[in-house]
C-alpha cells in the first residue's frame, strides 16, 4: 500500500479531456497521412489500393508506432499535449518507460487488430458457405464483445480518469504528464467578462438570421421620410413617378402596388418574392396587387 501511494504521488496525473484530445489527434493524424498516402495514386486505375487497402493500412500504422510509441512512449497527439506513456505495472516511485513487451503488444492490439477485423471481413464477406459463415459468426461477436469491453472501459475511465482505452488498461500503461503543470491563475472578473461576451455572441448569431433587415430599413426610412397629402389623381401621380421608390432611378416598367408610388417592375417584384408582407417605403402601404402603371403621362409633364 505505502509503495502504490508513493507510486501516486510521484506521478502528475492526466486530466480526462487531454487524454480524450490525444486520441482524437492520433485519429486525426491516421486520416491525415492516409489522405496524403492516397493523392499519389490519383493518377493511376481507380480502384488499385482497394484490394490492398487493410495492409497499406497497417504498413503506415506500423511506422507511425515506430516513431512515436517505440521511440519515445508517447503517440503524435500526447507529444502535442505534453504527456507520455508510464510503466503502470512498475512499483518504483519515479517514471518507468514502457518495456518491449508492452511496446510490442500495443502494436499488435491497436494496428493488428485492426487489420485482422478488416481483412477477415473481406475474406468472409463472399463467401456461402456454412464453415465460412460460422467463422465469420464468431468474429463478429467477438468483435461486439471487444467493443462492449471497450463502452465498460471508457465509463470506468469517465469514472476515475485513468486508461482511456481498452489497450491501456490490459497493458497496464497509462497517460502521465512530462514535466510538472503550472497552475495558470486567472482573475475572476476577466473569465465573467469573456464568458458574458461568448454568450452574448453565440445569442446574437442565434438572433441575427430571425430579423428581416432589409424590411426593418424600410420601415425606419418611412417614419423618418413621412409625406402627407397624397392622393391618387393623375397629377400627383405624375409628381411621384419620376423616380422609383426603391432604387431612386428612372422607373423602368412602372408599376403601382396600390398606393400613388411607382416602382420598377424588378425592383418590386424581387422585393415582394423576398417577403411576402412587403410595404411600401415611403407610405408604408401594403402590396395589395401589382399592377402596371394605367395613366397616360406625357414627357412634358413629367420633365416640366
Amino acid at each position: 500500500m505505502a509503495s502504490s501511494l508513493g507510486n501516486e504521488k510521484s506521478v502528475n496525473p492526466v486530466l480526462r479531456i487531454s487524454q480524450l484530445d490525444a486520441l482524437e489527434l492520433n485519429k486525426a493524424l491516421e486520416q491525415l497521412v492516409w489522405s496524403q498516402f492516397t493523392s499519389c495514386f490519383h493518377g493511376f486505375k481507380p480502384g488499385v489500393l482497394a484490394h490492398f487497402e487493410p495492409e497499406v493500412k497497417a504498413f503506415l500504422c506500423l511506422i507511425l508506432w515506430k516513431f512515436t510509441i517505440y521511440s519515445k512512449n508517447a503517440t503524435v497527439g500526447q507529444a502535442i499535449l505534453n504527456i507520455q506513456y508510464k510503466n503502470n505495472l512498475s512499483q518504483s516511485e519515479k517514471y518507468q518507460p514502457l518495456s518491449k513487451h508492452q511496446k510490442l503488444w500495443y502494436l499488435i492490439f491497436t494496428v493488428g487488430g485492426r487489420w485482422l477485423e478488416e481483412r477477415c471481413y473481406d475474406l468472409f464477406s463472399n463467401r456461402q458457405q456454412q464453415s465460412f459463415c460460422k467463422i465469420k459468426s464468431y468474429i463478429g461477436f467477438g468483435s461486439g464483445l471487444l467493443k462492449l469491453c471497450g463502452l465498460v472501459n471508457f465509463l470506468i475511465f469517465l469514472r476515475k480518469g485513468t486508461f482511456a482505452t481498452l489497450t491501456e488498461r490490459i497493458l497496464g500503461i497509462r497517460s502521465v504528464f512530462c514535466k510538472p503543470q503550472n497552475v495558470r491563475q486567472i482573475g475572476f472578473e476577466y473569465m465573467n467578462r469573456e464568458l458574458l461576451w461568448h454568450g452574448f455572441a453565440e445569442f446574437l448569431i442565434y438572433l441575427l438570421p430571425l430579423i428581416n433587415v432589409q424590411k426593418l430599413k424600410l420601415k425606419i426610412s418611412s417614419w423618418c421620410l413621412p409625406i402627407a397629402g397624397l392622393s391618387n389623381s393623375e397629377n400627383s401621380l405624375a409628381a411621384h413617378c419620376r423616380e422609383c421608390s426603391l432604387c431612386g432611378e428612372w422607373p423602368t416598367m412602372p408599376h403601382t402596388i396600390g398606393c400613388p408610388h411607382v416602382f420598377c417592375y424588378y425592383c418590386i417584384k424581387s422585393n415582394f418574392l423576398f417577403d411576402m408582407y412587403f410595404t411600401c417605403p415611403k407610405c408604408g402601404s401594403e402590396v395589395h396587387s401589382l399592377q402596371p402603371l394605367e395613366y397616360k403621362i406625357e414627357m412634358t409633364e413629367l420633365h416640366g
